[in-house]
């Protein structure tokens, strides 16, 4: 018989590529991880591992074993999701993987909403890069991440997801509050009022020429942006080479929360999603950008625990808290 808890560890090497991967993740040394490995292999009766230059690789006969083992894994979540079904109050634990702005805007009054409604729950909570919590979400170290896709983005297929919208997050170009990249001298509060109120329904030719204006006047000015490699820079950079400039990005932090500050300062240009502000009056100017371009802020959870009351009790909090602060999805 082989053993549910060795068959984790080769579904865990599968996923994170080495052994000393595996035995960070789940707090073993390396040296314990391939001792029980290689009691798999004595049970399977088939070598399991073979090297690779300095690290080891799946055989065909493991590569087999790891799909049995998820269909086992994902069979032994479904009876748990069974069992906490059967019962009268929502408990246990769920793990969340959030990403900065969604934990500022939505987390706390979710966890506010939980603590309320369903006192036995225990959510966990930890900021993760959206790749990083899909990754962890696949992997067990998580339940359910929240995560975004910037548009004409699409972040790296994970089977076994069950992805729901949560909210469409406009995003826009924020400027210093007292004076812009054109020399106006309007405050924060009345920019943003006139931009976000007595914006039309659609984007009019007329609306589409200043929005494409006021992203170019501000070409001259440093901008603050994500690191290199992300999803948000790469958009970034698009808008900006797509207006007809190559924007000096001299700040560069992973912080929305130092992009507003560097930005209220006169320090920087920025693009920022509304999330932000988590529903608070902007601190800097804010101006539509050409298409009125959203990113989509979604949940996903492994489907074996889609149905567990506890994930369904945090996608709800969360799908209620996003309607106060977010657009909500159609």
């Amino acid at each position: 018989m082989l053993d549910v808890r060795r068959l984790r560890l080769l579904v865990e090497l599968s996923q994170r590529g080495t052994l000393a991967a595996v035995a960070d993740a789940l707090a073993y040394s390396p040296s314990s991880v391939s001792q029980q490995l290689d009691q798999l292999a004595r049970e399977a009766g088939v070598p399991l591992l073979e090297p690779a230059g300095r690290r080891v690789r799946l055989t065909p006969q493991a590569l087999l074993l790891v799909e049995h083992a998820r269909v086992v894994l994902d069979r032994l979540e479904r009876a748990e999701s069974d069992v906490a079904a059967s019962l009268t109050t929502i408990a246990g634990t769920v793990r969340v993987a959030v990403f900065q702005s969604a934990a500022h805007a939505l987390m706390p009054d979710a966890l506010a909403q939980l603590a309320r409604t369903h006192p036995d729950l225990r959510v966990e909570l930890v900021e993760r890069p959206p790749e990083q919590g899909l990754f962890d979400t696949v992997a067990r170290d998580a339940d359910l991440v929240i995560a975004e896709q910037y548009p004409g983005h699409t972040r790296p297929h994970h089977e076994g997801l069950d992805r729901v919208r949560l909210a469409s997050d406009p995003i826009r170009l924020a400027l210093p509050p007292v004076a812009d990249a054109s020399g106006g001298g309007v405050s924060a509060a009345s920019a943003a009022q006139s931009d976000l109120v007595d914006a039309d329904p659609g984007p009019s030719p007329a609306a589409e020429r200043d929005a494409l204006a006021r992203l170019r006047s501000a070409a001259a000015l440093p901008w603050v942006m994500e690191p290199e490699g992300s999803a948000a820079r790469q958009w970034a950079l698009q808008q900006c080479r797509a207006a007809g400039f190559e924007p000096d990005v001299r700040y560069v932090t992973t912080d929305l929360v130092a992009h507003i500050r560097l930005v209220r300062t006169g320090n920087a240009a920025a693009l920022l999603p509304d999330l932000v502000w988590a529903g608070d009056a902007p601190s800097v100017r804010l101006h539509d950008l050409p298409g009125r371009p959203s990113r989509e802020i979604f949940t996903a959870t492994r489907l074996a625990a889609a149905d567990r009351p506890g994930v369904i009790a945090v996608r709800e909090a969360l799908r209620a808290t996003a309607s106060e602060v977010a657009s909500p999805s159609e």
